[in-house]
């Protein structure tokens, strides 16, 4: 039986979930509603490149709804990118403050902003007035304590905003520890917003130990979870498997393959990029270990397609 009542979102990786990664999954595997793009940094008028709009591009993203992603403190130039974002038909977009990594926290972006509530106030009120996109905030607990989530949710209150997507994590914490479930559940009890939940979500019992917790959420965001075990939504969703999973695997990553080998000129840079898929789904695979080390040493393209071949073996075995 499905569950229709669940919506799926896929979380915005840097690096990982770009358009060639979003149409090729959609292509390959069911279950995923709604993707977040990665983040588009903002900059001023006479320096955005146009480049950087192609990931979001309606025309692009017919195989998977995508929601852009803002990442910025100057609200005019926030303004400007939001109006370049609707002209090309999003309705809706994000804003990033929780991005944990301290090359961009240090400048007062993602979750570095979250330490200064009264700057995000006023970059609300500056922006909200003068967009007409709908607009969603995926923040943390803090930058450095949970606590400071309890002076930021007064603040979004004042706004209307789309959705609140919380990571029950500090930015410092990036993505060690466990998660504070109990932080989220008083999130839910100090705001009138609806919330999205995302942080950890890796396998059929960690979800639903997370609807247990909290029955009345309905939608989800799933990053790394989904690039370990692209069947996660799938099987959330209750919707049935469809062939063999390991040919499944086989014929997604092969696309992905061909779908970044036309991307990227030099062997260096497309085996780059797909060495970083498999430091996810290369340990969901039993006994795999060896391989996966040799396919990280791997340096010319036909030795990566032997190694990554091993994996695809009749006898390999998928964990989940």
């Amino acid at each position: 039986m499905e569950n229709t009542d669940i919506k799926i979102i896929l979380a915005p990786l840097q690096g990982f979930t770009d358009i060639t990664f979003r149409n090729v999954f959609a292509d390959h595997f069911a279950g995923v509603d709604e993707a977040m793009a990665p983040f588009i940094p903002t900059m001023g008028k006479k320096k955005l490149k146009l480049a950087r709009l192609k990931d979001v591009a309606p025309e692009n993203n017919k195989k998977l709804s995508t929601i852009p992603q803002i990442l910025g403190n100057n609200a005019e130039d926030f303004i400007f990118l939001a109006g370049c974002l609707h002209d090309m038909g999003h309705k809706k977009i994000n804003w990033n403050l929780g991005c944990p990594h301290s090359k961009v926290a240090n400048k007062n972006r993602g979750s570095g902003l979250l330490m200064h509530p009264k700057r995000i106030d006023a970059f609300l009120n500056t922006v909200l007035s003068k967009i007409s996109n709908r607009l969603s905030v995926k923040i943390r607990l803090g930058r450095i304590s949970k606590n400071e989530i309890h002076e930021l949710l007064p603040i979004f209150d004042k706004y209307p905003l789309d959705e609140i997507i919380l990571h029950p994590r500090t930015g410092i914490q990036m993505y060690e520890g466990a998660p504070d479930h109990s932080a989220f559940g008083e999130a839910l009890l100090l705001s009138r917003h609806t919330f999205v939940y995302n942080g950890d979500i890796k396998d059929l019992v960690s979800f639903y130990e997370l609807r247990k917790k909290f029955p009345d959420i309905r939608d989800f965001m799933i990053g790394r979870g989904l690039l370990s075990n692209p069947f996660l939504a799938e099987a959330i969703k209750g919707i049935p498997s469809k062939g063999n999973k390991t040919a499944r695997l086989k014929n997604f990553h092969d696309d992905l393959f061909l779908g970044y080998q036309k991307i990227y000129s030099g062997p260096a840079h497309l085996i780059g990029r797909m060495k970083g898929f498999w430091s996810y789904f290369g340990p969901s695979f039993r006994k795999k270990e060896k391989s996966l080390k040799n396919i990280m040493k791997s340096e010319s393209i036909n030795r990566y397609k032997d190694i990554s071949a091993d994996f695809f073996s009749p006898e390999s075995e998928f964990l989940y």
